[in-house]
């Protein structure tokens, strides 16, 4: 499995972007959002959802490239939403940034959603239900209140490294993020082996 793919940035277009790294060069499907972000960069990081389709007469391997892993792990819950393919996910990404998009799911904002091309009011409605649980628990959206407003930021780096390191140990991932993204609004500096400790005494 590829979890990023850093290197030059040798193409770049609004829906695709291409890094060479040695020596060979990755077409990655982007969205806006991705491509606002990596504009006029020499050299980038982009995080991978691979899709590999078969069974049909046509097989196919498709890169995704999201510019940090919120949007990817967004990508990866829409995808799961019954009616929402891989294209009309990266048209909902790049038409909000993933915080607009937590704020907008969070809220249950059924018009944002349908002003995506190909969102009608069902798939916006379904969109809602599936998602909303997901996107607080999982801890994507820990930076948003509900008005939409920033609360305290957390070290996202480090958040992410001890939920997976808590993942790896056996325990699920929402109760994990959920007790990580606690721990480091109170005590931002942690380390992310202190924050792992704490967490092992509080995850029930």
């Amino acid at each position: 499995m590829i979890e990023y793919i850093r290197g030059e940035l040798t193409e770049l277009t609004p829906t695709m972007a291409v890094i060479e790294t040695g020596g060979v060069g990755y077409a990655l499907c982007i969205s806006l959002n991705t491509f606002s972000a990596i504009q006029g960069k020499k050299e980038v990081r982009l995080y991978v959802h691979e899709a590999i389709v078969t069974g049909g007469r046509d097989d196919s391997y498709t890169l995704y490239g999201f510019s940090s892993k919120q949007e990817r792990d967004l990508y990866r819950l829409l995808i799961t939403v019954s009616g929402v393919g891989a294209n009309t996910a990266r048209m909902i990404l790049s038409a909000s940034s993933p915080a607009e998009l937590c704020n907008i799911i969070a809220n249950g904002d059924e018009r944002m959603l349908k002003s995506v091309k190909g969102i009608g009011l069902k798939t916006a409605q379904r969109i809602i239900i599936d998602l909303r649980d997901k996107i607080m628990s999982l801890g994507i959206a820990e930076e948003m209140h509900v008005d939409g407003q920033p609360s305290a930021m957390v070290n996202s780096s480090v958040k992410d490294e001890a939920v997976q390191a808590l993942t790896m140990l056996g325990f699920s991932p929402a109760p994990s993020a959920k007790v990580v993204i606690s721990i480091l609004k109170e005590q931002p500096t942690l380390p992310v082996e202190q924050v792992i400790k704490l967490a092992l005494k509080q995850i029930k």
